[in-house]
């Protein structure tokens, strides 16, 4: 019995039925600039820039002819097109939206004739006007690109009305090829519990030469790193939130820290402060926990690990029982 059965339908029977059977193609998500005669920067988001021809080097996009920016296009000779990184969700929503402050506190690179270009972004294509078409309720431009610039910046995609990652497909892996009789799936190694603990244990192995070189262990540093956040936090309510995360002896380890001088307890209100020995402590152990992160990140590259730390924070937001994050602290108050 077929459970995935097709929708079918006239194109013309409803327009929003045929947007989104539209959205299921995957794109891009670009940004295309230009100048109009008083050399005012214009800018607009489009998806749907597309590639014409290598030879000449043509592409295409389309703009709504009710867009406030059509006049400025339509009279410009030179256009860049911005392939959006994944970091430029906002900017790419900032452009989506009509206003004259798209530029606002935006560092503009300066193109041919003066063609404004943005920052960052994956790749940046200058083309020149080469053909424009009527094209339903949209005007169809076709540039020829005169000069591009790119980077291995992982690309902003937009599919099914929402911005997506773009992640390379890799064929099935396996932890450990050759190990002999096959394992049972669910005790093995495509168990998801096994996976985060395998990984979370191999990353903190790497963190332990920096923790030991600065005689920490990990439950230190779980207290520490909260109050570098958020000085000043209530030691019982900071020791139940620590409770809530897995440690247990919370209080020990503050008591600990503070006969270390890494932190102060005011003897009246119980608060905790870090100390400037606590905070140079945290600050040396950021530094080398950074390093190790863009080591173990550079040997997945640019577009995994971007979509690596959004799969993470999208199964922690989804799967939480209602755990506290151990920064967010509603008792805290600054130290005096």
């Amino acid at each position: 019995m077929e459970t995935d059965s097709p929708i079918k339908a006239p194109a013309t029977s409803d327009p929003r039925a045929l947007r989104d059977a539209l959205a299921t193609f995957t794109t891009g998500v670009t940004i295309v600039t230009t100048r109009n005669t008083e050399g005012a920067p214009f800018g607009v988001t489009v998806n749907s820039f597309n590639s014409v021809s290598l030879d000449p080097p043509l592409v295409l996009w389309s703009l709504a002819k009710t867009s406030r920016s059509l006049e400025a296009f339509q009279r410009a000779e030179y256009w860049a097109v911005h392939i959006l990184s994944a970091e430029q969700e906002a900017l790419s929503t900032s452009f989506a939206r009509p206003g004259e402050n798209k530029f606002e506190g935006i560092e503009l690179e300066s193109g041919i004739q003066g063609t404004p270009l943005l920052p960052r972004c994956t790749t940046r294509l200058q083309c020149r006007t080469s053909f424009r078409y009527e094209g339903g309720d949209h005007i169809i431009f076709v540039g020829q690109i005169v000069a591009y610039d790119r980077s291995e910046r992982a690309p902003l995609v937009f599919h099914g009305g929402k911005y997506a990652v773009a992640t390379r497909k890799t064929p099935p892996l396996t932890l450990a090829p050759g190990t002999g009789a096959p394992i049972d799936p669910r005790f093995g190694e495509e168990l998801l519990g096994y996976l985060l603990w395998r990984a979370s244990q191999q990353f903190h192995l790497r963190m332990q030469p920096t923790l030991a070189a600065r005689e920490l262990t990990q439950e230190e540093l779980l207290v520490l790193m909260p109050l570098f956040h958020n000085d000043g936090r209530s030691a019982p309510a900071f020791s139940s939130t620590l409770a809530d995360l897995g440690l247990d002896a919370a209080t020990s380890t503050i008591d600990r820290l503070a006969a270390r001088g890494l932190i102060r307890i005011e003897p009246d209100t119980r608060r905790l402060f870090l100390t400037s020995r606590g905070r140079h402590e945290i600050l040396q152990v950021f530094a080398m926990t950074k390093a190790i992160e863009s080591e173990c990140l550079s040997q997945l590259g640019d577009w995994d690990s971007v979509s690596l730390k959004n799969l993470l924070k999208l199964f922690i937001l989804q799967t939480n029982p209602g755990l506290p994050h151990p920064w967010d602290a509603e008792d805290a108050v600054p130290q005096a």
